[in-house]
């Protein structure tokens, strides 16, 4: 399968190579309009690194035209390139993206770049040790795993994808990121520099409400009848959860033994609400619910940003703002 993935991006390539020699442009996403190929080119693939690179940017001195790749709300568990996607990788300066299970077609798609300079940020690589691997904890169910074609699996580690969601990794992510675009741009180093800065203080600002908001609650533990995103969130302020799935299942139907579990959970510690992520089929969280003593518990939604789109940004959607939203989701929850 990486021989055939790697062959047809070599083949899109090519393609892309020969249609602009042919018309003496290539074509921006933007709006169609032949792009200026002197600009500094950063291409992202999810919604929170975007949004740190605009902050980096700031007023963008070098005029630098930003991709995100993911913008029309695909999960990106699911998300397959484009032809034009792998096009705008290949000729970028600065490219960023999580690194996960879910990014394994970047690979291929990086050996066949165009542009062998480019700076490249894996944010679970940047992270290191930090990383954690994905954890069944008690009542969560585990997915079915089988290989193509009846193949086994191959054994190894599946690590937490959602490092984003850790306002503590965002500080270490960012200076990563800007670091790797003052590589692409020295002469405005200084200026990215100051702009990182100015922006990872405003995370260890929240991150201390965080703290602050934990350190008051009554109640230490989240439970979710969804997929669990939040493992970065809760160990920095060493909440406990239950869940559903892990944050990167495919499933969408609990059965009923997880059911029951998590309703029991929630008479026992009384827990006051059940948690959802983004998105409109809250049902599991409404069977939960159902099936405890008093059937009244609040189902409150947190956000992961998996699925913010271009229009969101268009609207406003930023980061921080969305991190705070969670925090005042996160006070409910725990009173």
């Amino acid at each position: 399968m990486k021989k055939y993935l790697s062959f047809c991006i070599a083949a899109v390539l090519a393609a892309g190579c020969f249609a602009a020699c042919a018309s003496g442009n290539s074509v921006s996403d933007a709006g169609g309009k032949p792009e200026d190929t002197d600009r500094l080119q950063i291409v992202t693939t999810i919604f929170p690194e975007y949004d740190w690179v605009m902050n980096i940017l700031g007023d963008n001195p070098a005029d630098a035209e930003v991709t995100m790749l993911l913008d029309s709300g695909v999960d990106l568990h699911s998300y397959q390139p484009s032809a034009q996607d792998i096009l705008k990788i290949s000729t970028c300066d600065v490219f960023v993206y999580v690194g996960g299970e879910s990014d394994a077609w970047v690979e291929d798609a990086l050996a066949e770049a165009e542009n062998k300079e480019m700076t490249v940020v894996n944010l679970l690589e940047t992270l290191g040790s930090s990383v954690k691997e994905e954890e069944v904890v008690e009542g969560m169910q585990a997915e079915d795993e089988h290989g193509e074609e009846g193949e086994a699996e191959e054994e190894g580690p599946e690590y937490d994808e959602h490092v984003w969601l850790s306002l503590r990794n965002a500080e270490v992510l960012t200076d990563a990121i800007a670091e790797a675009i003052e590589a692409a741009d020295p002469g405005n180093a200084t200026i990215y520099g100051e702009n990182a800065a100015a922006y990872t203080s405003k995370l260890k600002a929240l991150d201390i409400e965080y703290e602050q908001a934990v350190d008051e609650s009554a109640v230490h533990t989240l439970l979710f009848g969804d997929r669990f995103p939040f493992r970065y969130m809760t160990d920095d302020y060493g909440l406990d959860y239950y869940a559903a799935f892990v944050g990167c299942s495919a499933e969408t139907e609990a059965s009923f033994e997880t059911i029951t579990f998590l309703a029991d959970k929630v008479n026992e510690l009384g827990l006051h609400a059940v948690m959802t992520i983004e998105g409109t089929d809250h049902r599991i969280a409404e069977t939960i619910v159902q099936n405890t003593e008093t059937k009244d518990q609040e189902i409150l939604t947190m956000d992961s940003m998996q699925s913010t789109t271009a229009g969101d940004v268009a609207d406003g959607a930023d980061y921080l703002s969305i991190m705070k939203e969670n925090l005042a989701v996160l006070k409910k929850a725990l009173k």
